[in-house]
């Protein structure tokens, strides 16, 4: 039996502190070291701390990876969408206004503010019907990009180029949609590839009018760039005066784009903006909004994995229910003697408390060593290699380590525990003095 030495007088409750060291914290570390008569409730006890520290390290290794994953995909997609975009509420668009520009770019952290001209077109090429494709057609202000652009920095063949050159419009295209329409944006000796843009507004035209010249508008291909593969397939870039006569629209725009500085600052200049313009008129997005529903789907992967694996931490959870409620049958005269030596019952009831949370940090902690550990080596070397890495942009499993994420496994894993060692806490602090003595005697 746990021997304390003289007990006080019934009324005070006694004070063990040794080295300012609480003695509840103490007697609980004594209950999870100490040899016991049954060998079996200390196996209890590390498999129950190895589950936690199993599920904590599985929690930490995969949330990274998300995290990683979704860091890939939206710089992939901020390559080429804008951080802020601002478009008119009505659907044909609006007319640039000098006033909102200077306000747009009165943001300290804005890089650029670009007006766009955006519709979809079908595109010819050598008047064969059986590689026309609709594609959407973006009019762009080309002496608004930097090299640092997306889709100027990923354009690989030829050149970004969509001003006018001997008369005639440039185009961009992606790469793989000039492979499979045999484009190319010339050469040496090899002449430039030229296409035909026909939007719906010439096609109603068309026919509906008797037109004086051909509604089909003729590009020279410039370069091809690389981006991602549904993007490529689907986009072309031209002049904004361009897309502004194809389209019909005058001198309206369909929205202007800005790039910040930081993309961290996206959220504050949004609700910065919403302040000084019309929001009648002008609706504000962000690039999570413009890509909601995908980036939507992989937070709710990253929910629904994260439930998944914290059953093993509740798995582990159960495990300490058991082993406690046994440490406190085999400890019950120590309780016994320390209830008639003046303890309280809401010191007994933290004493296996404070097991739980020991049970429960010891686990944590290992888990969480353990979780940064895997997730630097993949960082660092990438260890974990994706399968088909040849069709991707990416040879492995992305990874990053989010202190917020680490946080709330860990806290979680903990509390957890203490909760788990409720009902065997609450057991110990009911049991009788006298009653415990004697069948301990």
């Amino acid at each position: 039996m746990f021997t304390l030495g003289l007990a006080p007088h019934a009324s005070q409750t006694p004070d063990f502190a040794i080295d300012k060291v609480d003695y509840r914290t103490l007697i609980a570390k004594r209950y999870l070291t100490s040899p016991r008569s049954v060998s079996l409730i200390s196996r209890i006890t590390a498999i129950s701390a190895a589950g936690v520290a199993l599920g904590v390290a599985a929690l930490i290794v995969v949330l990274s990876v998300l995290n990683g994953f979704f860091d890939f995909v939206r710089d992939m997609l901020v390559s080429y969408d804008p951080h802020v975009r601002i478009v008119s509420v009505e659907e044909r668009g609006f007319e640039p206004d000098d006033s909102l520009m200077a306000v747009v770019a009165a943001w300290p952290g804005v890089q650029s503010a670009s007006p766009y001209v955006e519709g979809k077109a079908m595109l010819l090429h050598d008047s064969r019907s059986d590689v026309n494709k609709v594609v959407v057609v973006r009019g762009i202000d080309a002496s608004a990009l930097t090299e640092d652009d997306g889709v100027v920095a990923g354009t690989t063949f030829g050149q970004f180029s969509v001003d006018r050159v001997d008369g005639r419009p440039g185009l961009v295209m992606g790469k793989r949609l000039g492979e499979r329409l045999l484009i190319s944006p010339g050469g040496g000796s090899a002449p430039a590839s030229r296409v035909a843009l026909l939007s719906a507004p010439a096609i109603e035209r068309m026919y509906t009018r008797v037109l004086s010249s051909s509604p089909i508008r003729q590009f020279e291909v410039r370069g091809l760039f690389q981006l991602e593969t549904v993007f490529d397939e689907s986009h072309v870039f031209v002049g904004l005066s361009e897309a502004q006569s194809l389209f019909r629209m005058g001198r309206s725009i369909s929205g202007v784009d800005v790039r910040l500085t930081e993309l961290d600052e996206t959220e504050a200049y949004r609700d910065w903006l919403v302040e000084r313009i019309d929001t009648e008129r002008y609706e504000v997005l962000t690039w999570y909004d413009l890509q909601k529903s995908l980036y939507d789907v992989m937070q709710l992967e990253k929910l629904g994995a994260s439930l998944v694996l914290f059953l093993i931490v509740i798995v582990a959870a159960f495990n300490i229910i058991g082993s406690l409620t046994m440490i406190v049958i085999e400890k019950r005269g120590d309780v016994g003697a320390l209830r008639a030596m003046g303890v309280a019952a809401r010191d007994i009831r933290r004493i296996f408390l404070t097991e739980g949370a020991l049970i429960g940090g010891v686990g944590a902690g290992v888990g969480l060593a353990l979780g940064l550990l895997l997730s630097w080596l993949q960082l660092q070397f990438g260890i974990v290699s994706l399968p088909g890495s040849e069709n991707f942009l990416i040879d492995a499993y992305p990874v990053n380590i989010r202190f917020l994420d680490l946080s709330i496994v860990t806290f979680s894993a903990v509390g957890l525990c203490i909760l788990a060692a409720w009902y065997p806490a609450h057991r110990g602090a009911a049991i009788e003095p006298a009653v415990a003595l004697r069948s301990d005697g």
